[in-house]
């Protein structure tokens, strides 16, 4: 099972970023947590990558339902979308709710993952 959803998109890092985030927005998710990689290992190690963020996605009725049926599932959250700098333009990768919450057993979380699934794949699609 892969563990991310998945699309690369012509045009440049903004302009795509732009479109990820009114899109999760549009699909009821909110951008809790960003991340620059790219930025971080440049700082911290002196390194240079491509172009690399990873935005915390949240929908909070999704996140409330998963607690209901497993109160720690709050590790495990938000869902991250990552926006990668590649040849050819920006690789946009969501993670697979179901393929990451597969370790814990609830039928209910189950369920809202399956969900969650789908919300975010139509999210990706749309790109």
């Amino acid at each position: 099972m892969t563990y991310t959803i998945d699309k690369t998109l012509d045009g440049d890092f903004d302009s795509v970023e732009a479109q990820v985030r009114a899109d999760l927005a549009e699909a009821g998710f909110g951008v809790l947590t960003e991340i620059n990689v790219a930025a971080t290992m440049k700082a911290k190690l002196n390194e240079d990558m491509p172009r690399y963020k990873i935005l915390g996605a949240c929908n909070p009725k999704q996140a409330f339902a998963a607690i209901q049926h497993a109160p720690k599932i709050g590790a495990m959250l938000p869902c991250n979308v990552i926006l990668r700098e590649v040849e050819g333009g920006v690789e946009v990768s969501a993670v697979d709710p179901v393929a990451s919450m597969q370790a814990v057993e609830s039928d209910g979380l189950a369920e809202v993952a399956t969900k969650v699934r789908a919300m975010l794949k139509d999210v990706i699609a749309a790109l």
